[in-house]
């Protein structure tokens, strides 16, 4: 295959033109392959109400899983990923103190108050719980609304059930710890008070609930995700009132069977060559980890096993060529994790 050939014999100048670049996200929830005991974690969680806190190398799939389990179950879906500049109320709700205060000196020259709830937005743990205050921004029922928030996942959660949520909270080590203190109390009681508008959000019943059912219900009504890459440590608090599961590494045998499932849905038919490749590739990939650990750099994960099956497959590439040398270094090895082999 030459350099500006695809698969199907059509050649472009142009990589834009390429089919093979327009592949499945790996996060949109349409794959995944989950082990028995990762599944067991998952009712766990279910069954108690409790988050699911998911630890293991990066590209281990510890955020991949929970739109899967989203799509699987056709519950709404919502994503929050943690930054260092991440404040503790930001999962729940944020106010914009400075357009309102700026909108105060017209309204109040009128004779009028400006209206609180205007300038909150809701976060993902407020639409997860009550998505019908969220779009009322904790309005009461019954009053006119004229600003209406919309559903930050509408395009995904338009067709899946009202009443039941996911939430991922990706990366959760990343924030202050005042960050994962704060959420105790609202995951723990699936309640929070919005403090400008002294509006208290608790879960929403679906229609046709009533008495121990609607509590017995509302256990199992959202699942929380989180995700550490043990960048810092968490707070014993929150550990505590998680269920926790560990994602290990992926041998051989397990990258091959991922493989087969995200194959199934790259262009084109999957043949026998396909799988051949697949395995090929997982068994580079164990020796290129293997020279990771002796140059002391991070090992390759799984989404950068998928990577470089992807651009095999696609480029023609086979392990052993040069070209495949190339790819090693560009997506197995990044650049800044052979600083080690630099004496």
């Amino acid at each position: 295959m030459t350099d500006n050939q695809i698969p199907g014999g059509r050649r472009t100048e142009d990589p834009a033109d390429v089919e093979w670049l327009d592949t499945p996200d790996r996060s949109d929830g349409r794959v995944y392959v989950m082990p028995e005991d990762l599944r067991f974690a998952v009712h766990v969680a279910l069954a108690t109400g409790r988050p699911l806190l998911l630890r293991g190398m990066p590209g281990s799939g510890k955020s991949s899983l929970a739109p899967y389990i989203a799509k699987q179950m056709d519950w709404r879906y919502y994503e929050h990923v943690v930054t260092y500049r991440t404040q503790p109320r930001d999962l729940l709700w944020s106010f914009d103190s400075v357009r309102r205060l700026a909108d105060a000196q017209v309204t109040m020259s009128r004779g009028e108050t400006p209206d609180d709830a205007s300038y909150v937005e809701p976060g993902v743990l407020w639409w997860a719980l009550a998505p019908r205050s969220a779009r009322r921004r904790g309005r009461p029922e019954g009053v006119e609304i004229t600003d209406p928030c919309p559903d930050p996942s509408e395009e995904i959660n338009s067709t899946r059930r009202p009443d039941r949520a996911v939430v991922l909270i990706d990366e959760i080590d990343k924030a202050d710890p005042d960050v994962p203190n704060s959420l105790l109390v609202p995951l723990g009681s699936h309640r929070f008070t919005v403090a400008e508008t002294n509006r208290e959000i608790r879960t929403e019943r679906s229609e046709g609930e009533e008495g121990g059912r609607a509590d017995e219900a509302r256990r199992a009504r959202h699942l929380v995700v989180l995700t550490t890459n043990e960048e810092r440590e968490l707070p014993q608090a929150l550990l505590r009132r998680c269920v926790v599961h560990v994602l290990p590494e992926h041998d051989r045998a397990m990258l091959v069977r991922i493989a087969e499932e995200h194959m199934a849905l790259w262009p084109g038919e999957v043949t026998d060559a396909d799988r051949e490749l697949a395995d090929a590739v997982a068994g580079e990939l164990m020796k290129v980890r293997h020279h990771a650990d002796k140059q002391g750099v991070r090992r390759p994960s799984t989404a950068e096993y998928l990577d470089a099956l992807l651009a095999c497959r696609s480029l023609g590439i086979r392990p052993g060529t040069p070209q495949w040398q190339l790819l090693t270094r560009n997506v197995l090895i990044k650049p800044q994790q052979m600083a080690g082999d630099r004496p």
